[in-house]
């Protein structure tokens, strides 16, 4: 068995720490040797179905530790795993299970009817006994022994993630096994992950950064904790009573911890067992970092950013998060980051160029869409302008982000746009991200936006603000703070109030650009 495998993980933590408790669930607690045992029985039953190697099973439900089950079980077959967000609606999770062929989905009693419903023709097993399925996890347990004997690798395939954007259909991303004990092993290192750790399971188990969540915590050997966010006391509750020490966050959790009183957030002492705080999945304001630090002094602040193709590029280490609270950072061990031009030299500091991501991390492509495989997974030539590979090696595979950044004379990085949301007015490349950011760091009325250009033959094009608030701001209140910060050029031409704004992925809370851009432009 090839050490690069989720499967050895479990296996070794099971070996050498068999009664040490490895998941908690509410009031069921597990250790390593028993969560092991579920998970082969799990495995022995998939294997016995008879789909060819890289079939694929998904997983649609609520998270719980049967959906943990789920996953290592899948991960420790020849299966590739497909995680279904438990909010998609029928339609788009028609589109996945189509896209990508699944041959079987695990599901809990929740979400069984919303598979009846889109009429699935393959197996359905789920966690309990339910005459709706073919066969339940309860049932499993009982007749299987947990005997099996699959060689795995590294190299082999391991799951599809997918994400859903505004326009067209989601696209799903082929990670491999290696991949994801590489991001195991490396965001273990650098956040200081230790045997005695307690870490939130408070992320979703449908994305890379939520997955981590589960693989880094075997990979150290810690305990992960489930909790489900629903009021920020509970979630306090959480911190406190199972001792959390590791907090994965993305900014949404941020933002809806501290929307409670005050005087209801307990104070900083009653957290002191929590030395680390990470976020990922989006921008982290001054706002939430000056919030993190006042009610967590105790902790450091990790702020991290990855790619679609590449589970972390990137993270800024806690001492350098009040100097620089808007960069992006330094490129994760074991990765190297160049910021390249359209000619593919590298960029001086201060100049603004793509993102190129090489080394650990690297998924495998786009399922299905070669196209965007191509645009994104690129041969190391493209950096021939830089590096020379030794040995003239070229078979390495590079990753083009996209994303536009730029690097200050230390060395640190800061995100700028998306390649294709550069906007071009009045002789200018303008980012919307950036007018967001002084918007959202200086008009704290304000509880959303989003910035976009519309065609104006004048100017190129204008940029419109639109934003939600509990009450519509005067527009020179607008202008007057945003002038502090921005130049002329970068001004909105056009502000607009709406009292919610959509999100883009429901996972997330990512506000979807596109849809209101679309909404602006019928109503105009």
């Amino acid at each position: 068995m090839s050490v690069n495998t989720i499967q050895n993980l479990l296996e070794r933590a099971a070996c050498v720490e068999p009664d040490k408790v490895w998941l908690i669930d509410g009031n069921d607690r597990y250790t390593y040797s028993e969560f092991k045992t579920k998970v082969d029985k799990i495995a022995q039953y998939l294997s016995t179905l008879g789909y060819p190697k890289g079939s694929r099973v998904g997983i649609y439900s609520n998270k719980s530790s049967q959906q943990v089950i789920a996953i290592l079980a899948i991960l420790s077959t020849e299966y590739l795993f497909v995680p279904i967000t438990r909010l998609l609606k029928p339609n788009q999770v028609q589109h996945i299970i189509d896209d990508c062929g699944i041959s079987c989905i695990i599901t809990d009693c929740a979400k069984i009817a919303d598979i009846k419903a889109i009429d699935f023709k393959g197996k359905i097993i789920s966690y309990e006994a339910t005459e709706q399925s073919d066969v339940s996890f309860e049932e499993i347990y009982k007749f299987y022994d947990g005997d099996i004997a699959i060689e795995l690798h590294g190299h082999d395939n391991a799951c599809i993630t997918y994400s859903f954007g505004s326009l067209g259909n989601p696209r799903g991303i082929v990670i491999d096994n290696r991949a994801l004990i590489d991001g195991a092993r490396i965001v273990a290192n650098y956040l200081g992950i230790r045997k005695g750790d307690s870490i939130s399971g408070i992320l979703s188990f449908n994305l890379d950064y939520g997955l981590n969540q589960i693989f880094a915590t075997l990979y150290r050997r810690a305990t992960l904790v489930i909790h489900r966010f629903v009021l920020p006391a509970d979630f306090f509750t959480h911190l406190i009573n199972d001792k959390i020490t590791i907090l994965p966050l993305m900014p949404i959790h941020i933002t809806q911890m501290f929307d409670t009183d005050q005087h209801r957030i307990p104070q900083p002492e009653h957290f002191q067992n929590l030395h680390t705080i990470t976020s990922s999945g989006g921008n982290v304001t001054t706002t939430m970092i000056e919030k993190i630090e006042s009610y967590f002094p105790h902790s450091k602040f990790y702020a991290m950013h990855g790619l679609t193709e590449a589970f972390r590029s990137s993270y800024l280490e806690p001492a350098q998060l009040s100097k620089r609270p808007t960069s992006i950072g330094k490129a994760i061990p074991d990765v190297e980051l160049y910021i390249i031009d359209e000619d593919g030299y590298e960029c001086k500091a201060g100049e603004t160029g793509e993102l190129i991501h090489r080394g650990a991390c690297i998924y495998r492509g786009y399922w299905n869409d070669s196209i965007e495989t191509q645009k994104r997974f690129k041969s190391i030539s493209i950096l021939d302008n830089i590096i020379k590979p030794e040995g003239q090696l070229r078979d390495e595979i590079v990753i083009a982000s996209g994303d536009y950044v730029k690097r200050d004379e230390d060395g640190y990085i800061y995100f700028v746009s998306r390649k294709d949301e550069m906007i071009k007015t009045r002789g200018y490349r303008v980012s919307p991200y950036e007018i967001e950011r002084v918007i959202e760091n200086t008009l704290p009325q304000i509880d959303s936006c989003a910035v976009f250009a519309i065609p104006n033959e004048d100017i190129e094009e204008e940029i419109v603000l639109v934003y939600s608030a509990k009450a519509e701001l005067a527009r020179n209140e607008i202008l007057f703070e945003v002038k502090k910060h921005l130049p002329n050029y970068m001004l909105p031409e056009q502000i607009v109030y709406r009292k919610i704004l959509p999100f883009k992925s429901l996972h997330e809370k990512e506000i979807d650009r596109e849809e209101i851009k679309r909404g602006f432009l019928t109503n105009r």
